[in-house]
Formats: structure tokens, C-alpha cells, sequence
């Protein structure tokens, strides 16, 4: 009856339905495994997403790489022909696949022809159930985890991590308030019972989201319930509780990033108050209006900075807004002034009521156009799974529509409530300090040569 009901949505649907991003075929197989299906853009192509609910905050920081470990793992080849048959098979099949792991998630990636969607499908089910791990695999795999990671981790990166040498402003301050490992974790003492464990009790039907947009086989839902459909649910284990913040961390430090030069970056960061409603879509718009405000003040009123943004990053369960200009070293402290008479500015008056408008009907033009295409649209329901229900998955311009200039100002309130911390990146040594540290240096060989000859 699904397969029947599929068939006559894409027979009588009218030609506006596949640009209709929020309608979305959804429903789940007897197993848990969630299939999202899409008429899309491109009919002789698809885009494949499947979605493993699991991720690197998922484990501890000494473990953090295990799914990473595994993603590779599972392209170790599924015959005799190892890796290389695998990717062989893909190219005769004219597809291109790459699978990817972030803090919540691990998802495989595949853009396929659309007359060879069934056997690409196979080819990634077989992935799933017949890859063979053994501890050759195991071992090339750790390889080029650590090397995607920036290589061997020595005794030295390790202490520079610890002393927060290397890391970005955000990832620092992450690292002092408790929301980020402050070392990488290593994969070498990995084991092939604890990939196995993670495969087993993970990468199971109803831990997945199975996302297919394109031009969709007519008999695609029968054949996912035919061969997708006999994989065997399991048990849904707990996941781990993300750590919020722990630590306190100093409100302004100077960071090194680099040996030598004049340019400076100037980071004002504040963490996040959580919103009751339309969390993110509130402080998308106010991060937009933010980034306005600085563009006007350090770049046309002032001219100290050429690119000046605000930025929206997530670290655990705690979001970080932060306020950033690339400048001159020696305008720094203009600069932060600049920031400081900004900030305290918006906290008296609010935010001008037309340049909201401005720029929240801006943001709502923007959505007409930004998921173009089957990549694209299946990228932008892989990051809406949470939103979707009833066959529809929550529309960004619906949001953004919702939030008044009365929400927005509360949550800038909320979010200027404290003073936020201030990063300055600077490289260890300017020109001038050079220029000064050379001539000391000759200064200092000169009366040692004359000491000596008279010494003579």
C-alpha cells in the first residue's frame, strides 16, 4: 500500500510539489530505520544521505575518535579486492561516495545516477553488513585517522594542546570553560572489541535516517522494505549527556597564532542563553544584524577592519557567539574600544527597528534560493531530521518570520547580560620587534667585538 501511495504522489503530484521543500515522503520501516524520500531537482540523478546517530560527543575525550575510526573502517572493502574493489565498484556504477563524522552524527554521503539508485543502495547496505574488520584493517585505518588529524600526535603537540598553543580563539575558550577535550584523542590503543562493540550496537536500522532526493525509482519504498527493511533492530542504548559549562575561564588573554607579523585578530565572544522558543532562528537573525552593526562600525565609520563578522558555533549542548575583526596589531585596542561603546550602546537602545526589518526580510529572501538542487536539498534535510513530523519538515523562513523585534532584543539583552570574554590572536614577534630584537642583537656583537680587541 506505501509502494501504491508513492506511485500515484509522484504520477499526480503537480510540477511545484518537488520544489516545495518542506513536503517530504517520511515514514519509518518495521525495523526503526527512518526513510525520508524526495522528488527532486535533477530527475537523472539522486542524492543519497544515510544517518547514523552517532558521534564524536557521544564518547569521552579519550575515546572521542572511535567513530571516526569506524567510518574508515567500513570502506575497507566488503571481498578480496579490499579497498579498492569497493571503490571500483562505485566508479562502474557512476556514483562518487564519502561518509563524514561530526559531533552528533555520522553520515555517508553518495551522489549516484538515478537509473542505479537500487544497486548503489545495495552497495552501501553491504558496506553496513559485510565489511570485514580485521586488524591489517584496523591498523591502516588508525593511520589515516591520525593523519586527516594533523598527523603522529607527539609528546610536544600534546603540551602545546595543554598549554593552548594552536587552538583557535573559540576552540581555546572552549577548551577553558569545560566544553572541548583540550588534547586530540588517540586512536592507537583503539582495539578491533571496541569497533566491533560501537558497529553492533550503534549502526543499527533504528539508529538510522535513510534520505533520498532526486529521481526516485517508482518502486523504491518496496525494494528499501525488501532489503533495507530485514536489518535487525537492536536495543537503542543511552546516549551521553552532553557537559555544559564546568569551568571558569579569563574574561581577556592573549593568544600566539604564528611567528611573525603585524596583523592581529580581535575575537569578543558570549555564551548563548537558551530561549524558550525559536532558539536558533533568533539568534541567526540577531548574529546577522550583529554582523551588520560591526561591518558599519570597523570598516565604513572607522576603517580598521576589512572583514569584520559575527559568528555562530556549538560546543556540547552550549552555543557561542562571538564578535571578530581582522585588524592591525597596533589597532587592537582602538578597536576593542570601538566593540566595547558598540556593545554598550545596543544594551541601552535596543535594536533599531529598520534595520531589523532590513535584515530579517533579507534572511527570508535567502531561503528562497540557498537549497538548490539534490545535493543541496538532501543536505538540508539531513540537518532538519529533528524538525521533520507529518510529512513536513519545519520551513527556516516560517521561523525567521515568527521572531519579533521585541524576541530578538530580549535575546540580545540575554546575551549582552555579561561581559563575554575577549581573545587577541597575535603572532609571537611583529616586524618593528624584529627589526628591534636584530639591531639589539648587532648592538650587543659590536661592543663585544670592541671588548675583546681592547682586551688585546
Amino acid at each position: 500500500m506505501r509502494c501504491l501511495m508513492f506511485i500515484c504522489l509522484l504520477l499526480g503530484a503537480p510540477s511545484s510539489f518537488a520544489l516545495d521543500r518542506t513536503q517530504v515522503e517520511g515514514y519509518l520501516l518495521p525495523n526503526g530505520l527512518q526513510v525520508l524520500l524526495k522528488p527532486g531537482y535533477e530527475r537523472d540523478h539522486v542524492s543519497i544521505r544515510l544517518v547514523v546517530g552517532i558521534g564524536f560527543d557521544d564518547f569521552p575525550c579519550v575515546r572521542q575518535e572511535l567513530p571516526h575510526l569506524l567510518e574508515h573502517l567500513l570502506f575497507s572493502g566488503i571481498d578480496d579486492t579490499g579497498e579498492g574493489g569497493l571503490e571500483e565498484r562505485m566508479q562502474a556504477l557512476g556514483g562518487e561516495w564519502n561518509a563524514y563524522t561530526s559531533s552528533a552524527d555520522t553520515t555517508f554521503v553518495i551522489e549516484a545516477p538515478a537509473r542505479n539508485q537500487r544497486k548503489v543502495l545495495d552497495l552501501l547496505l553491504a558496506v553496513l553488513q559485510d565489511t570485514r574488520i580485521d586488524a591489517d584493517a584496523l591498523q591502516v585505518s588508525k593511520s589515516i585517522v591520525e593523519r586527516e588529524d594533523g598527523g603522529h600526535y607527539t609528546h610536544l603537540q600534546r603540551w602545546l594542546d595543554r598549554q593552548d598553543l594552536g587552538h583557535r580563539a573559540s576552540d581555546q575558550l572552549a577548551v577553558e570553560l569545560g566544553l572541548k577535550c583540550a588534547e586530540r584523542s588517540s586512536v592507537q590503543d583503539m582495539t578491533l572489541e571496541e569497533v566491533n562493540e560501537l558497529r553492533q550496537h550503534w549502526y543499527a536500522p533504528n539508529n538510522m535516517s535513510l534520505i533520498v532526493v532526486g529521481g526516485l525509482d517508482r518502486v523504491l519504498p518496496a525494494y528499501l522494505e525488501r532489503t533495507w527493511g530485514q536489518l535487525e533492530p537492536v536495543e537503542p542504548g543511552e546516549r551521553r549527556v552532553l557537559d555544559g559549562v564546568t569551568h571558569k575561564a579569563q574574561a581577556r588573554r592573549e593568544l600566539i597564532r604564528g611567528w611573525l607579523g603585524d596583523s592581529a585578530r580581535l575575537h569578543w565572544m558570549f555564551l548563548e542563553p537558551v530561549l524558550d522558543e525559536n532558539h536558533d532562528a533568533t539568534y541567526d537573525l540577531l548574529q546577522r544584524y550583529l554582523d551588520w552593526a560591526l561591518y558599519r562600525e570597523l570598516r565604513l565609520q572607522h576603517s580598521l577592519s576589512y572583514g569584520p563578522s559575527a559568528q555562530r558555533e556549538r560546543f556540547g549542548d552550549t552555543g557561542l557567539l562571538s564578535l571578530n575583526a581582522d585588524l592591525d596589531s597596533d589597532q587592537v585596542e582602538a578597536a576593542e574600544q570601538i566593540l566595547g561603546q558598540m556593545i554598550e550602546r545596543l544594551r541601552k537602545d535596543g535594536l533599531d527597528r529598520a534595520t531589523f526589518e532590513r535584515i530579517k526580510a533579507a534572511a527570508i529572501a535567502r531561503e528562497a534560493w540557498t537549497s538548490q538542487g539534490n545535493s543541496a536539498l538532501a543536505d538540508y534535510y539531513w540537518g532538519a531530521l529533528n524538525d521533520y513530523a507529518d510529512g513536513r519538515v519545519g520551513e527556516a523562513k516560517t521561523r525567521l518570520r515568527e521572531v519579533s523585534l521585541e524576541d530578538a532584543d530580549a535575546a540580545l539583552q540575554a546575551l549582552f547580560a555579561e561581559p563575554g570574554y575577549v581573545r587577541v590572536e597575535k603572532p609571537l614577534l611583529g616586524y618593528d620587534q624584529l627589526y628591534g630584537l636584530g639591531a639589539l642583537g648587532l648592538g650587543v656583537l659590536l661592543a663585544g667585538m670592541l671588548l675583546w680587541r681592547r682586551r688585546r
